[in-house]
């Protein structure tokens, strides 16, 4: 099933904060509830969010009766603006928000602009569940029968509508038949590694092998890791936006030699800016000083110490061997030919 998606005109969610204890469905039926989903993280990874994004709009429009247009208008615009400001580093939000928002803009009545709401944000869903296959076949030629992989945080289906960018890529080759092995980064402070990657690749069958973040570096120097592939939430012309850890990664791989991928959706890249012009999600100090968000009295640290806790970092593009695209494989120097592929 799908990771997100829209019936009874709600929004509807594998709800990811329940995982692995439970599998649960969670149903928003306001614009509130969604931007609470998407804060508390029951819905995450850029591909997903933009869905999140899109179907917001879709429920902005059904949250109530209006009296015109003009008030609809107004109201979807506002709704918008709410959800835009749930994750600040994820652009793939902001697309599927802006993209719906401009089509409803076009109806010309209160019914014209329901039905062009819920039809462009399944267009999304759609779309992205084609372009991740597509991905997938494209990137699996980089990874060969018998190669251990290492991957942080979750990118596969649960990430994205469904299929996924870069667990889509090893569910790619191992469809073709290639032994793949992959090695999951627990991914802390809330653990989509261990929570979530493996999770799904237990349930497709797939060799999964759990570590904590801080072996990465003595599993490379043992030379049990072939490739690296990551996603990413925003990439820029310097930079690739990713789950915190990832550039830690990045160093690593480089230092030992070990190829360092990018699997990423056109719509995640922001080829307007630059590292310095994105604002770096901050979460909150429990995700740290807790054991778990849900555990509130188990304590892993002093209740008041100072906390540090942002959501993802940059890897500089001179760190990555190349980035799947849907459009192909991307491969240095990223300012020539980052345009050129996705024509930017």
């Amino acid at each position: 099933m799908r990771t997100i998606f829209w019936e009874e005109n709600a929004v509807k969610m594998i709800d990811q904060t329940k995982l692995p204890d439970s599998f649960e469905i969670l149903t928003c039926k306001t614009v509130e509830e969604l931007g609470e989903a998407i804060k508390r993280l029951s819905v995450r990874g850029a591909p997903a969010l933009e869905a999140a994004g899109g179907y917001g709009v879709a429920l902005a429009v059904h949250e109530r009766s209006f009296s015109s247009t003009d008030e609809l208008k107004e109201h979807i615009r506002k709704r918008a603006e709410y959800l835009a400001s749930t994750r600040p580093t994820a652009v793939n939000l902001f697309v599927g928000i802006e993209r719906v928002l401009k089509k409803a803009l076009e109806g010309e009545s209160i019914e014209e602009i329901r039905e062009i709401a819920v039809r462009e944000a399944n267009r999304i869903a759609d779309e992205d569940v084609e372009r991740n296959m597509k991905m997938g076949e494209i990137g699996a030629e980089l990874l060969e029968d018998g190669d251990v992989v290492m991957t942080i945080c979750n990118t596969g289906r649960l990430a994205t509508v469904d299929w996924g960018t870069a667990l889509g890529v090893i569910r790619s080759a191992v469809k073709q038949g290639k032994n793949i092995r992959v090695i999951a980064c627990e991914t802390r402070p809330l653990n989509q590694g261990s929570r979530l990657t493996t999770w799904e690749l237990m349930q497709d069958g797939i060799d999964v092998t759990l570590i904590t973040d801080s072996m990465a570096g003595m599993v490379m120097q043992r030379g049990m890791v072939d490739k690296v592939i990551v996603g990413a939430d925003r990439i820029v012309r310097d930079a690739v936006f990713n789950k915190i850890g990832t550039y830690t990664l990045s160093v690593l791989a480089k230092a030992h030699g070990i190829p360092f991928y990018v699997a990423a959706p056109k719509t995640t890249f922001d080829w307007g800016k630059e590292a310095k012009d994105v604002t770096i999600e901050e979460r909150s100090r429990e995700e740290l000083v807790y054991c778990h968000i849900k555990c509130r009295n188990s304590l892993i640290a002093p209740r008041d110490v100072k906390v540090f806790n942002p959501a993802f970092d940059a890897t500089p593009l001179e760190n990555v061997t190349a980035i799947v695209t849907e459009y192909g494989i991307i491969y240095p120097p990223y300012e020539k030919s980052v345009p050129e592929i996705l024509r930017l």
